[in-house]
């Protein structure tokens, strides 16, 4: 990007913009930020001369987040009690002030369990309506310019074990931000440091859900072996931890895991156990870091395993039972949604599933995540079979201006 701001041509900032996120930015979702048609985007990234109508690159720095110091021209002048407001979604490229290297890192007050719990509510939801790509930097210079240095302060034995724990639950939404923008070895470390710090100090149901979460990730990259025993350490270290929502979560994932491998017996039985467990669940008495599990997430993941075992008209009536979920779970409702498309487009309904396909790419507009790349191109390679038919060649078209395609699609 340096590169690009050198040039002081913003045709190649943009592009470079654009490709400093994962997944890319469009040039249609630029365009739509800056009031500019896609076709405009590239005559401005293709241009052997640069914009040079200082009105327009201001207000399109301003819009893009893009500081004064990084640019070759000055912004205007803005009131303090007017904050710009702009139709684009914040990545935190630019987001968060960062230190200087002469700036001291010294805080006028330690860091608090509330403060860091506070911050990482405020980041999940962010992430739940919008994406990890949303605002993972911002996640991540909190970690490294914050909290690191707080972990070296001391505090009281009972204190200490909050506050490491509150640690362990903003790594934790660390490393599902990164597990959705696709960097799974980023994902997969963030969990790792959060289970070695719940463990630490003895948190037991942290753990669990850090095992599950661990659980999830291999299903997601269809490994079911890794999967089966990362759910049994789950099931392990929820048992007696009186959290029946947590076992349940670890007991699903467990029959999501068995599924993959085509043990049919065996996930059904940890199906049943799932159900057994969440009924004996109290939903006010769930962590705030497990209030994500309900009964519409357990029925998407039955409906996950089902679909694998071929069982496909439960699976159809359990994903539908999944779009019964909470506002503000934005990422979540498409995944369901083009999850019982999928099921539909497998089951020959291909009218109802292209309907309900649809819907998960006007939601998807939105969204800055890699699994609802995955969750649209599993459907849309369910559909390919049926490309000619006048339907499906239609919502063809939708799907390929969201880059997905007919062909080469991976599974969900």
């Amino acid at each position: 990007m340096a590169e690009a701001l050198d040039t002081r041509h913003f045709g190649l900032v943009l592009y470079a913009y654009r490709y400093e996120h994962r997944p890319v930015i469009t040039q249609a979702e630029l365009g739509r930020w800056l009031d500019l048609a896609q076709a405009q985007v590239s005559r401005l990234e293709r241009g052997t001369k640069g914009p040079s109508d200082l009105d327009k690159l201001a207000a399109w720095a301003l819009i893009l987040d893009i500081p004064e110091a990084a640019l070759w021209f000055r912004l205007p002048a803005q009131e303090a009690s007017k904050p710009t407001r702009t139709s684009r979604i914040d990545f935190g490229w630019f987001g968060g002030p960062r230190r200087s290297p002469g700036e001291s890192t010294e805080r006028r007050e330690p860091l608090s369990v509330s403060s860091i719990r506070e911050t990482t509510s405020t980041f999940r939801s962010l992430d739940n309506r919008f994406g990890g790509g949303h605002a993972r930097g911002m996640v991540g210079s909190y970690l490294a310019d914050e909290v690191a240095p707080a972990m070296h302060e001391h505090r009281p034995g009972r204190l200490q074990m909050e506050f490491v724990s509150a640690v362990a639950e903003l790594n934790q939404l660390a490393g599902w931000m990164a597990y959705d923008v696709g960097d799974t070895l980023s994902g997969r470390r963030h969990l790792q440091q959060a289970l070695q710090l719940c463990q630490r100090v003895g948190d037991r149901a942290l753990s669990a859900e850090m095992l599950a979460g661990m659980s999830h990730q291999a299903a997601h990259a269809r490994n079911g072996s890794v999967s089966v025993g990362l759910a049994r350490a789950a099931r392990d270290t929820a048992a007696g931890t009186g959290v029946a929502a947590l076992e349940s979560e670890a007991a699903v994932m467990e029959a999501h895991g068995l599924a993959l491998v085509r043990d049919k017996r065996g996930s059904i039985a940890a199906l049943q156990d799932a159900e057994e467990a969440f009924s004996r669940a109290d939903q006010l008495e769930h962590p705030a870091w497990l209030a994500y599990y309900d009964a519409a997430y357990l029925a998407a993941k039955m409906a996950h395993c089902l679909r694998e075992l071929g069982d496909l008209r439960t699976a159809e009536r359990f994903a539908r039972r999944s779009l019964e979920m909470s506002a503000g779970y934005d990422r979540g409702k498409l995944f369901n949604t083009a999850l019982l498309a999928s099921i539909l487009a497998d089951l020959r309904e291909l009218e109802e599933a292209c309907a309900v396909g649809r819907d998960a790419l006007h939601l998807g507009r939105k969204l800055q995540s890699a699994r609802t790349q995955i969750y649209l191109q599993d459907f849309a390679e369910r559909l390919r079979r049926y490309r000619a038919v006048p339907v499906v060649a239609e919502l063809g078209e939708e799907l390929a201006a969201m880059g997905v395609s007919f062909d080469a699609a991976p599974t969900a």
